[in-house]
């Protein structure tokens, strides 16, 4: 089958630190294809915005008869990976296969517990989790989310793992807004945890990883933790994407 090119596509962000995680993140992807024995070709990145180089500048690389596999690197299935890469990918004129988003996937859970204070196994189940994330428009995404923080919940028996949206968000359940970071915190002491821990659910650093540690610490949170990053979970996500396309197309040949 052939395959010309795989876009991993960021949101990017006017925080240098943002495009510098992503930096990491790709070599670390190749390293992670070598050593499982896959063959990852001409792998490069593309930002929707504030940062360089845009989608259109990448896609251009390629010539009129070329095949891409595009990945979205998003965390959620919303609107930047519902519409506006698949728009922008149209006014391209390039042959694209495109992938989901990076999550929900089990490794990226396994991430986030690397990333806690200590280990996963050491957290006291008195302790509180909250689970933040950036917070979407579109309540599906955030659904997504509260399930996610349901599933952490019963697989570690934590007093509580509780969802927050950094950016005002719609709830996935009747509409109701999802809390902020700062009254998760609170809500989870009250209710009796002995000790509230923040798990950063975002890819790279910029506006919300400061706004969620910022309110989480101001509101007693004990620890937050830093970023997923360039984490090899995170790698290994985005070849399990890749590789899913690619059977995809095997299929429907």
């Amino acid at each position: 089958m052939r395959e010309d090119g795989l876009v991993a596509v960021a949101h990017g962000s006017a925080d240098p630190r943002a495009a510098a995680a992503i930096g990491e993140l790709v070599p670390l992807v190749a390293r992670r294809a070598d050593k499982r024995g896959l063959s990852v070709p001409n792998l490069r990145v593309a930002y929707l915005g504030h940062a360089a180089p845009s989608v259109p500048q990448v896609m251009r690389t390629f010539g009129p008869d070329a095949r891409v596999t595009v990945l979205p690197l998003l965390l959620t299935a919303a609107y930047h990976s519902k519409t506006d890469i698949p728009r922008v990918l149209a006014r391209t004129g390039v042959r694209v296969r495109y992938g989901k988003p990076l999550g929900p996937h089990p490794l990226l859970l396994r991430a986030l517990e690397r990333r806690l204070p200590g280990t996963a196994f050491e957290i006291p189940a008195e302790t509180g989790v909250v689970l933040a994330a950036a917070g979407s428009s579109d309540p599906e995404a955030n659904a997504t989310i509260a399930r996610l923080a349901a599933r952490w919940q019963v697989r570690t028996g934590w007093f509580a793992v509780r969802p927050a949206y950094a950016s005002a968000a719609t709830g996935g359940q009747g509409g109701t807004a999802g809390p902020d970071p700062a009254t998760a915190v609170t809500r989870l002491r009250e209710a009796g945890a002995r000790r509230v821990v923040v798990a950063s659910y975002l890819l790279a650093p910029g506006l919300f990883a400061d706004r969620i540690r910022d309110a989480s610490l101001a509101a007693g949170a004990a620890a937050v933790s830093p970023v997923l990053g360039a984490a090899p979970e995170v790698a290994d996500v985005v070849l399990d994407r890749y590789m899913e396309v690619r059977s995809r197309a095997r299929a429907a040949a």
